[in-house]
């Protein structure tokens, strides 16, 4: 038995969705735990899939969903509770004796990091590690998803990048559950960290690839316009201080800008482009 967390997707790159669906066509027996019990779970349920609804960050839904299983992938959407469902995920995972643990981090997760949410996933690695579950952490770069949502919503990449020029590091998320997939199914060792880039572009590049334009903003102008748009305090905090690490470091190198091979070498297939993901 195979624990997915985020398995009723969502707008941030519905990675538990897609795990969901891969490890389905393979035979693989799932559960499926999701926020709510809506006609997303009951899709999953024709899928296939053993259907828990429940709240991640509380330690009474998270327990009985880990019993009998052995494998798990764990994702957790940009906004408050990370840290909390994380500790009663590992809690519930080391309990049960789970061997491997796969966990949806950010490229540059480190206690040095540019931006709260990424220090905040380094902490959550941290607490992976300790709980001794096996745990590899998929450091996965920005997803096209996310630049899809501000194309979509504002017609233009409206983004506070500076020039088009600036480099940004990108990944499909059906690629970084590809690689999710193929690490829970691996009975191999693996590397405790996985980084998970498809595609280094400008942000003239993506912007042509969606089909709008680029379009400089002012940081506050960008912030002002995203509190209205995701309304969530979380999501607007990481986003606008990504935006603002991509444009200090601009066409510049930087270790992390690199194409992996973790995708090919786990998920079976080439990386997706921005230009595919769009048609």
């Amino acid at each position: 038995m195979i624990l997915v967390t985020g398995a009723a997707g969502g707008p941030q790159g519905s990675t538990g969705r897609h795990v969901v669906d891969l490890l389905l066509r393979r035979g693989e027996a799932v559960r499926a735990f999701v926020h709510t019990d809506d006609h997303r779970a009951r899709e999953l349920r024709e899928l296939g899939a053993e259907v828990v609804a429940g709240d991640l960050c509380e330690i009474a839904s998270v327990r009985p969903a880990m019993r009998g299983v052995r494998r798990a992938f764990f994702t957790y959407p940009v906004t408050a509770g990370l840290l909390e469902a994380t500790g009663a995920f590992a809690a519930a995972a080391r309990e049960e004796g789970v061997e491997r643990v796969v966990e949806v981090s950010q490229l540059d997760a480190s206690p040095e990091a540019g931006t709260p949410r990424m220090r905040r996933h380094w902490v959550s690695e941290q607490v992976f590690d300790w709980a001794g579950v096996g745990a590899v952490h998929l450091r996965a770069a920005v997803f096209f998803e996310n630049l899809a949502v501000v194309a979509a919503a504002a017609g233009r990449l409206a983004l506070p990048l500076g020039s088009p020029e600036t480099l940004i590091p990108l990944v499909a998320g059906e690629d970084v559950a590809r690689v999710g997939a193929g690490l829970l199914l691996d009975p191999a060792p693996a590397d405790p960290v996985c980084l998970v880039t498809g595609q280094m572009a400008t942000a003239g590049e993506a912007a042509d690839a969606l089909g709008v334009t680029y379009e400089d903003v002012p940081p506050e102008e960008w912030e002002a316009w995203a509190a209205d748009v995701y309304r969530d305090e979380v999501t607007v905090e990481h986003l606008t201080h990504l935006w603002a690490l991509f444009r200090f470091i601009g066409a510049g190198d930087h270790p992390l800008y690199r194409v992996t091979a973790s995708i090919e070498r786990h998920g079976g297939r080439p990386p997706t482009t921005i230009q595919e993901f769009a048609k």
